[in-house]
């Protein structure tokens, strides 16, 4: 009986477990478009210049990598501030910086979210540069809002 009473319990835990992890599909198909949203904002506020748009969509502690090769094929890495990044959108520019981002995925788990986005940078119509942007997501009371990117910049081999 006791062996019975266990099993029972285990089985009564793991189903409740199970239904509180389940996340039905149209709230699931939601979450992705509000975290894909996050990014689109981001990018209109880029070719915008609106630095107070692009400042909305970033957490306080948010990091920004870049991961690119040298003339020797070396892996650089660089870090720069959100606050740098924010100031320099919001600077006056000659050329409207315009990011294009496609095939973009999103995959979301509770309260975290990430966002795998191949890209092209375009300086107006000139084409600058191109690489993935991987941003990771986290959902807040305002929302989601991005944590940190990372992201991979070429010159070459773009598609």
């Amino acid at each position: 009986m006791k062996r019975i009473s266990h099993f029972l319990t285990l089985a009564l835990l793991t189903s409740t477990i199970a239904a509180n992890a389940y996340t039905p599909p149209s709230e699931e198909t939601d979450a992705r478009q509000d975290a894909r949203q996050v990014v689109d904002k981001l990018f209109d506020g880029m070719r915008n210049g609106d630095s107070t748009a692009v400042r909305s969509v970033f957490t306080k502690q948010c990091t920004l990598t870049s991961i690119s090769k040298n003339v020797a094929d070396s892996t650089v890495t660089q870090k720069s501030t959100v606050d740098g990044f924010v100031k320099a959108v919001g600077t006056p520019h000659k050329d409207k910086w315009d990011e294009r981002i496609y095939d973009v995925k999103v995959s979301i788990d509770g309260p975290m979210a990430v966002v795998w986005a191949p890209y092209k940078f375009y300086l107006g119509e000139k084409f600058s540069h191109c690489g993935v942007n991987v941003f990771n997501l986290i959902k807040t009371g305002a929302g989601w809002k991005i944590n940190d990117i990372t992201d991979t910049r070429r010159k070459e081999a773009c598609p």
